[in-house]
This record gives structure tokens, C-alpha cells and sequence, in this order.
């Protein structure tokens, strides 16, 4: 694992040390890694911080600790944490808040052990809605429309079968679902989740009954099983169009992450 540092203003190091801990799910897949790993190591922050990208699981060597390790080493006293997920209905979410001590217990229950941590730890949020990410699910289907007028996009997450996740699930997407609807200026914007699976349903109502061109948008980080094998099965023998193009490559990512981290450091006057 490597730390990125950033330029900054002056800072007082015997006062506080901030560093960035941008935490993703993570991926057998070394090419869906590297695409986290370009996103984060493009960030200019206006500070000489330690920037780290780590991994909720699977990328050994790489994983949440190893990351609040080596920005604790490098004397970091407020650790800024990432969370770079598509929706906060995601139990990930919860878990990792937990495991950090951001929360006092998780809502649902997990096997991730509390981390050992010594730094003030500020939690940022997910994607959700955030407009910014709007203009890159259009970006990446706008080559797929002809009519804007006769077309719909609907936009396909993971979604969740837990009560209250799924409900957060289902808050965000929609608004995201409405920002790119308009970006795109097409006539509908609607969402599907794979949990509950509503997929099938939502394409054939909205071709079969109101006669309109779906347009399907992953909302997915990068490639990967659900992109490629989830949501095509799902689509099988359906009017649509579905490129599969997912949220990364694209540089309006670290323009969300450093969004992110100056909002945090603004809130605590770090800036």
C-alpha cells in the first residue's frame, strides 16, 4: 500500500496532523482496484496531508487497518474517512461507522471487529444523490440516446432486503435517478434495484405500458459480476438499452472525493 500526499496550506503539526482515509469495498479483480487507486491518487488537496485508499476486504495487504495503520504511523491525529460507496442504504456503511467507533453499535448485525484506531476519526458521506455524480451516469449513457423525448432512464442499483437499509436504498437512488433525468433531459428517470429485484418489472412497465425507450444506467463503482452477469440476466429478453458502462473511469470521482475531504475540513476549521 502506498501514500499519496497532497500540498497544503501551513499547518501547525503540533496541533493536529489530518490524513484522508478513502475506503472502498474492494475486489479480486486488480483492474477494478487500480481504478480507486487513479481516482485517489489524482486528488490535489490544498494541504500536504497522507492520503490513503484501502479496502473493506479481499485486497490483502490493503484492508481498512492496514490503511489507519499507516496514516497513524505518519503521525496523522485526525483521520478524514471516505466512505466511497454508491448509497448509504448500504450495511457496509453501517458496519465500517461502527467498526470506527463513529457509532455506539452497528444497525444490523456484523463480524467486522471494532478497529484499532487512536485518531479523531470524522466520517463523510456516500453517494446518494450528490450531483456530481448525476453528470457521470449521464456522461456514461448519453451515447446511448437518440430521442430524449420518447426515453427513460432507469438506473440499476444493489439495493437492499434489510428494512431501513433498503428504505435509504430507495431515498437516494430516486433522487439520483431525477438529477440525471434531467442533466440528460429525457421524458422519465425511474430506478430498479437487483434487492429487492425490481428490474424486469420497472423495464416493462415503462416500455411495454408507456410505450418509452429505456435507457439502463449501473450504478456501480466499476465492472464486475453484477454489471456483467446480474443485470444482463435480469434484462434477458427485454426492450432496452443497456451499455454496462459503470461510474469509473471518470474524473468527476476525485472531484467527489475532494469535495468530500474540504467539507470535512472546512466543518472543522482545518482549512
Amino acid at each position: 500500500m502506498t501514500v499519496t500526499k497532497c500540498r497544503w496550506n501551513a499547518w501547525d503539526d503540533n496541533l493536529m496532523k489530518p490524513g484522508v482515509l478513502v475506503i472502498s469495498h474492494g475486489s479480486r479483480d486488480a483492474a477494478w482496484v487500480r481504478l480507486v487507486d487513479e481516482s485517489v491518487a489524482k486528488l490535489e488537496l490544498p494541504a500536504e496531508m497522507p492520503v490513503v485508499a484501502s479496502f473493506l476486504e479481499v485486497v490483502e495487504g490493503r484492508l481498512i487497518q492496514d490503511g489507519i495503520d499507516l496514516l497513524e504511523e505518519a503521525g496523522v491525529t485526525d483521520m478524514i474517512v471516505i466512505p466511497l460507496f454508491v448509497s448509504s442504504g448500504s450495511t457496509h456503511i453501517d458496519e465500517i461507522a461502527y467498526a470506527l467507533g463513529v457509532k455506539a453499535a452497528p444497525e444490523k448485525e456484523t463480524d467486522l471487529e471494532p478497529f484499532r484506531v487512536q485518531s479523531r476519526v470524522h466520517f463523510g458521506d456516500p453517494i446518494d444523490d450528490d450531483p456530481l455524480i448525476a453528470r457521470m451516469v449521464w456522461d456514461k449513457i448519453k451515447n446511448q440516446s437518440a430521442a430524449p423525448d420518447k426515453e427513460v432512464v432507469l438506473l440499476v442499483g444493489h439495493g437492499s432486503v434489510h428494512d431501513g437499509f433498503r428504505q435509504r436504498w430507495e431515498r437516494g437512488i430516486r433522487a439520483l435517478a431525477e438529477h440525471v433525468g434531467e442533466i440528460g433531459a429525457v421524458k422519465h428517470a425511474d430506478y430498479a434495484l437487483l434487492n429487492p429485484d425490481s428490474v424486469g418489472d420497472k423495464v416493462r412497465y415503462w416500455h411495454e405500458e408507456r410505450g418509452m425507450d429505456v435507457l439502463v444506467a449501473p450504478l456501480f463503482l466499476s465492472e464486475g459480476y453484477f454489471t456483467k452477469k446480474t443485470i444482463p440476466s435480469r434484462l434477458e429478453g427485454l426492450e432496452c438499452r443497456y451499455s454496462g458502462d459503470t461510474l469509473l473511469p471518470h474524473p468527476l470521482l476525485t472531484d467527489w472525493i475532494k469535495r468530500q475531504i474540504l467539507t470535512i475540513m472546512n466543518s472543522l476549521t482545518l482549512l
